[in-house]
């Protein structure tokens, strides 16, 4: 029934301005017109052809597990870069299989590299 509907990843944070500097200046996003999302407390953020929806919560930050991801394929490095260019600090996990190359962890055609937002909801890049 959803096949063909496009989803919108949605992501809670505690201070909505933090969030609006983190997407939309650090990692670039574009933020959509107020008449978007008419809701308080809540962005909108171009991403491809899709949106990421920011919202205020209590609970912000309390998954321990990605919560979206960003499919970049070639230019992964390049974007990266970028980020790190910006202040956006990368994360260290123990990724069985993986080797740690700079920022990306790799293996045999496949890179990756997680990063958190100011309230620590994780953020993941792939590409090849």
């Amino acid at each position: 029934m959803l096949a063909h509907a496009d989803a919108i990843a949605t992501v809670g944070v505690r201070d909505i301005e933090a969030a609006r500097e983190f997407y939309g200046n650090v990692l670039g996003l574009q933020e959509g017109e107020p008449g978007d999302c008419p809701q308080p407390d809540v962005l909108i953020f171009r991403s491809g052809n899709t949106w990421v929806q920011v919202y205020r919560s209590d609970y912000a930050g309390t998954n321990q597990a990605t919560a979206i991801t960003w499919d970049v394929g070639e230019r992964i490095v390049e974007i990266v870069d970028g980020l790190k260019a910006k202040g956006a600090t990368f994360e260290r996990y123990d990724v069985p299989g993986m080797r740690l190359e700079g920022e990306l962890y790799v293996t045999e055609g496949f890179k990756v590299t997680w990063l958190k937002d100011p309230d620590r909801n994780i953020l993941s890049i792939n590409g090849k």
